[in-house]
C-alpha cells in the first residue's frame, strides 16, 4: 500500500554565521546553486525545537566542517522577504524568513571542508571586501557590522 507522501517544507526561520579570524578576515563561500552568489554560512531550522545557536553549530559543520571557534549570539535578527526562486521550498504563501545572526570567530590556519553539494569554493576576504562580495544584503551588513561587534569595552 502506497502511502500518499507530505511535502516537506523549510521553516521560515534561519541563521547567518560569519566565521572570521581575530583580524577580521572572513570566510566567504560560493553557491553551487547559483555560481558567482556568495555569502556566510546560512541555513534553517530543522524542526521547531531547535534553538538557533544549535541550527548555528550545525550548518557551519555541515557546511564547513569547521566543529570549533568561539560562537557568539550578536543579538541581530534580520527579518526579509524570501527571493521567489527559492520560494517553493517553503510552505504555500510563506514569503518572509527570519534570520538569526551570528559570529564564529577561528584560528587563521582553520581547515575548511565544503559541501560540495552546497558550496563551490571558499575565500577568506579583508571584512570590507568580503561585505564587497556578498549577493545578500543583510549578510553584507552583517559583515560591516563586524569590527563595532567584536569592541570590547573599556
Amino acid at each position: 500500500m502506497n502511502l500518499p507522501s507530505s511535502p516537506v517544507h523549510k521553516i521560515p526561520e534561519s541563521v547567518l554565521v560569519v566565521i572570521h579570524t581575530p583580524d577580521l578576515q572572513v570566510l566567504m563561500l560560493e553557491r553551487a546553486d547559483r555560481p558567482g552568489f556568495w555569502q556566510s554560512v546560512t541555513g534553517s531550522k530543522d524542526t521547531l525545537t531547535e534553538l538557533p545557536c544549535d541550527t548555528a553549530r550545525r550548518e557551519v559543520s555541515e557546511e564547513t566542517g569547521i566543529r570549533i571557534g568561539e560562537l557568539r549570539d550578536w543579538q541581530l535578527v534580520n527579518v526579509y522577504e524570501i527571493y521567489p526562486v527559492w520560494r517553493h521550498r517553503y510552505a504555500p504563501g510563506v514569503t518572509h524568513n527570519t534570520e538569526h545572526v551570528f559570529g564564529l570567530c577561528v584560528a587563521a590556519d582553520t581547515p575548511v571542508t565544503l559541501a560540495p553539494r552546497e558550496h563551490l569554493q571558499y575565500r577568506w576576504l579583508p571584512w570590507v571586501q568580503a561585505a564587497d562580495l556578498c549577493f545578500s544584503p543583510s549578510n553584507a551588513e552583517a559583515i560591516l557590522h563586524l569590527p563595532k561587534l567584536l569592541e570590547t569595552p573599556a
